[in-house]
């Protein structure tokens, strides 16, 4: 092929793109807003977005067991690793957790730790979910329809038990059954 002319088709297709391009940015306009609206059924479909959790999730029984006065350690034992610690703020420990789903407003909690030395001082941050609160929050509005009960009737119990195999004895070893037999050792002997 020669130079001009793959010069040329370069040169079309560039322009063919910025003219789809354009196209694309005045199509809003042309449909009056049409992509916009529920009617459409291109919004019917959305892409799947993954649920992102971050953090340490503190719950309110677990500030209320906080005390000042307490060790770090026992700090630690009751909230966990703190998901921030900096060098600069050695005394301070920052417990953030974040949640953020599909169909819903992004959730998160803060709560800060402050020590002097060795010892609690105090906490802050936000008012944190029980945990049956916090569970509950979770449910994902799918409903599954009813769940069966996981219990077995008297009568299914005793038929399980009719049906269940009986299991025989081992049979006795023959009795021509070879000698033991004996190895070497696996370390020489000492000399």
């Amino acid at each position: 092929m020669p130079a001009n002319y793959r010069y040329g088709v370069r040169t079309a297709f560039t322009v063919l793109a910025c003219v789809a391009l354009t196209a694309c940015g005045s199509m809003k306009s042309m449909t009056g807003g049409l992509s916009e609206s529920r009617i459409n059924p291109v919004n019917w479909i959305t892409p799947y977005k993954i649920e992102v959790v971050q953090g340490n999730f503190v719950s309110k029984q677990q500030v209320e067991l906080l005390k000042p006065g307490m060790p770090r350690a026992a700090v630690r034992d009751v909230l966990g690793t703190p998901l921030l610690t900096s060098v600069f703020h050695a005394d301070r420990w920052d417990y953030v957790f974040t949640l953020k789903r599909q169909g819903t407003e992004p959730q998160a909690l803060k709560l800060t730790v402050f020590f002097k030395g060795d010892v609690l001082e105090r906490f802050e941050g936000d008012d944190m979910p029980s945990e049956t609160d916090f569970v509950a929050g979770l449910d994902s509005k799918r409903k599954l329809g009813k769940v069966p009960v996981l219990e077995m009737t008297e009568e299914q119990l005793k038929a399980a038990e009719k049906k269940a195999p009986v299991v025989a004895a081992p049979a006795p070893a023959p009795a021509s059954t070879p000698a033991a037999v004996t190895y070497p050792p696996l370390e020489s002997p000492a000399r």
